[in-house]
């Protein structure tokens, strides 16, 4: 099928059609041998308005189908990846269009269930590799041994997930997995760091814009959270290792898993190996809070007395104006 037959497709809209189209148009798209960048804006102009209106075996078959393109349209593909993994796997497993960054986000935003079919990836960064089984260790997030959570909860009533003799029914310890990384994933308790920034958490907002690849909007995050001015926390991201960002994470009382995800999106390059991964890791374990604290002390001090700095001048030349007005005033008198 030719360029032009795709483009043929794309005309022809039918009320009504939007499930033929959009299989239509993507199988089309995928059956160019090497489409241009205006067949691929045209696709996704095509397709993405009729994303929410199309059932989910149709997304379920483009996500297939897309998975085996080789230049297969990125929004799309984003799009389809932010689906349930029953219609996202084979895109999250082989689809070259996802970066790292776009995994790492997604690993994120949905947890084991993308992260285990993000793992069936054939070349998978070691970096991403790594981050999944630390998420699959339950030694990441301690809980109390089921005979102690029962003596010690308070009784309650029967609730879905319990039997009558208050033992789990089966598949019950894998929606308690889920739930954990769920928390891992999301502010919660008085560990977390709790500055607000447009209305998120300071980690989300970190989180967000470390994952988006541009420095200054996560420079900004980063100032934002800790009360410093921006060109103090673009030092802080500028340097050649990660040592200054360890101490504003630490600060702001991260967990491991958080401050690693941050780290890796600003910092891709540090981490070419599970073992710098380990020294990362150990690094924040042994960095105490307060002098990670006493760091960022030192950078409000500095934003202190660059803001003083800066209002010299502007006092400076209020004094000379006032002296001035008081010669014109003896002079006048």
């Amino acid at each position: 099928m030719s360029s032009s037959d795709f483009r043929q497709i794309a005309i022809r809209t039918e009320a009504g059609k939007a499930e033929r189209l959009f299989r239509a148009a993507v199988s089309a798209f995928c059956s160019l041998t090497r489409p241009s960048r205006r067949e691929i804006a045209q696709l996704e102009d095509l397709t993405l308005p009729l994303f929410n209106d199309v059932s989910v075996e149709s997304r379920r078959y483009v996500a297939a189908a897309l998975s085996e393109c080789e230049y297969a349209p990125a929004a799309l593909v984003r799009r389809l990846a932010e689906e349930p993994v029953e219609i996202a796997a084979p895109l999250l497993t082989r689809s070259n269009a996802l970066s790292d960054i776009d995994l790492i986000a997604l690993i994120g935003r949905h947890g084991l269930p993308h992260a285990r079919a993000i793992a069936r990836r054939k070349e998978l960064n070691p970096t991403i590799a790594d981050l999944i089984r630390a998420l699959e260790r339950p030694t990441l997030v301690k809980t109390r041994p089921a005979e102690t959570v029962t003596r010690l909860a308070p009784a309650k009533p029967e609730s879905v997930g319990e039997t009558d003799d208050n033992h789990p029914l089966p598949g019950e310890g894998a929606e308690n997995a889920r739930r954990r990384l769920r928390s891992m994933m999301r502010p919660a308790g008085e560990g977390v760091a709790v500055n607000t920034f447009l209305g998120q958490s300071a980690y989300a907002k970190l989180r967000e814009t470390a994952l988006t690849g541009n420095a200054a909007f996560f420079q900004t995050a980063l100032a934002d959270a800790l009360q410093i001015d921006f060109s103090i926390a673009r030092s802080v991201t500028e340097q050649s290792g990660y040592a200054a960002l360890l101490a504003a994470l630490r600060a702001l009382d991260l967990s491991e898993d958080r401050a690693f995800l941050i780290a890796v999106a600003v910092y891709p390059g540090e981490f070419p190996h599970p073992q710098a991964i380990r020294l990362f890791l150990d690094r924040y374990r042994l960095l105490h809070r307060e002098a990670a604290i006493d760091k960022v002390r030192a950078w409000k001090a500095e934003t202190l007395s660059r803001a003083i700095r800066g209002n010299a001048p502007d006092a400076e030349r209020r004094d000379a104006s006032n002296s001035d007005e008081a010669s014109a005033s003896l002079k006048a008198s």
